[in-house]
């Protein structure tokens, strides 16, 4: 019984995700030939199963305004989903995000940290760009961010931008008084 159990919602996951491939390279194919509308169609059905893929491409649509409305706190929203589940050019793109003040407010803290878990996974640029921020910042608050990054993956990369997960892990971003 439960072996037949395990062998069923192994097919199912299976399917699923041949499903997900499936829809996924229809909504590459239509960023590719310039329908975005559909493209963001795509994306969005799988972002709410859960893709990360699907999640991080419908977040650099709405940072850009491609297919649905320029949204840079959306396209936030999207990015730490995405980041969430491991995904390293979401972490790059939430580190941006932070350094720029789009969607969120600016803070080298967080941009930092995000870039550095970025770079870590190997995502394209990250390095280059924590680097640079790092020559802006102060050692204690690339200790911090480096403190941050460790203390998120520890937590499976969950809560890593909420207030109350920086208070708990003793954020000076955490308090208006550290801007």
């Amino acid at each position: 019984m439960e072996r037949s159990l395990l062998v069923a919602l192994s097919a199912m996951l299976l399917a699923s995700s041949a499903a997900w491939a499936g829809q996924f390279e229809d909504g590459v194919a239509a960023m590719d030939r310039g329908d975005y509308v559909k493209a963001a169609t795509v994306f969005q059905t799988l972002a709410t199963e859960g893709n990360a893929q699907a999640q991080y491409n419908l977040g650099l649509m709405t940072e850009k305004g491609r297919g649905v409305p320029r949204d840079y706190v959306g396209a936030v929203s999207l990015y730490q989903l995405a980041a969430a589940q491991g995904k390293a050019e979401a972490q790059r793109n939430l580190g941006i995000m932070y350094r720029d003040g789009l969607g969120v407010p600016k803070d080298p803290v967080r941009a930092y940290m995000w870039l550095n878990l970025g770079a870590a996974e190997s995502a394209a640029n990250a390095a280059d760009y924590r680097d640079a921020i790092a020559k802006t910042m102060k050692p204690e608050q690339i200790a911090l961010a480096q403190k941050l990054g460790n203390e998120c993956k520890q937590r499976g990369l969950k809560g890593c931008d909420s207030p109350q997960g920086a208070r708990a892990a003793g954020s000076a971003t955490a308090t208006p008084e550290a801007q």
